[in-house]
């Protein structure tokens, strides 16, 4: 039962993969995108960024909201995107898009200030390898790359941990906090695009976990790497 229970999943994510591929709301490791987002959404309109996006739930329902403005949800997992960009191709949400890369390697797809902000929605915390996390210094490091001046990064969180390591982050690399609540629905702050429940919110609720939400802007001054991360700008920089 076990193996044929595999089986039908293996085959599922293969079948979504397959649907992808013929998505035209959907790139994955695109050449020539940089800086030509433009061209995609045959506008100019403010770019969003949805991060470890899964099944897309923000940028979708932001997309519904929000027409004058273009979303794009990227994750690595092509079986979770299928989920989004078949509903908005099924809504024909043309402002939503899905872009399935590496995160690490996201300023080979985005020019300087081509986007206007960014969401990271219910990240995987990475209580082992802090490195990892989506508000680590590296990354910061990198969307300050793509990001224009005053763009603002949100993060939603049901970890304790992750909210604190991004406190703590950003106010060692002098960022600026536009917002800083500890418990979205204990203070009845869920309003606007925090009042928007993913799969894994509502499932998170559920089961009582408190809700942790911060939005900041990178400062002017070029993110402070450390450690072999230092290194590894010297190169890119060079």
């Amino acid at each position: 039962m076990e193996f044929e229970f595999c089986h039908f999943m293996g085959h599922k994510k293969l079948i979504r993969f397959r649907a992808i591929d013929t998505y035209s709301n959907v790139l994955q490791y695109p050449e020539n995108m940089k800086g030509n987002w433009n061209t995609f959404f045959k506008n100019d309109n403010p770019v969003t960024l949805e991060l470890a996006c899964g099944k897309g739930e923000y940028s979708v329902n932001l997309g519904r909201e929000h027409k004058d403005r273009n979303y794009i949800g990227v994750d690595i997992k092509g079986n979770r995107i299928y989920n989004g960009a078949k509903i908005a191709l099924t809504e024909g949400l043309g402002n939503v898009g899905f872009l399935r890369i590496h995160i690490g390697q996201i300023t080979d797809y985005f020019a300087a200030g081509e986007v206007d902000e960014i969401w990271i929605i219910f990240p995987d915390p990475f209580l082992k390898k802090a490195k990892n996390r989506l508000t680590h210094e590296r990354f910061l490091h990198a969307y300050q790359q793509i990001l224009r001046p005053g763009g603002s990064i949100n993060l939603k969180t049901d970890s304790k941990e992750l909210y604190d390591f991004t406190l703590e982050t950003i106010e060692a690399q002098g960022c600026t906090i536009l917002a800083n609540i500890a418990d979205i629905y204990g203070q009845g702050k869920a309003t606007g695009p925090l009042a928007i429940q993913t799969f894994y919110e509502k499932m998170h609720l559920a089961d009582g976990r408190t809700i942790y939400y911060i939005s900041f802007s990178l400062p002017p001054a070029p993110i402070i790497l450390t450690g072999r991360f230092e290194k590894d700008k010297e190169t890119v920089d060079d």
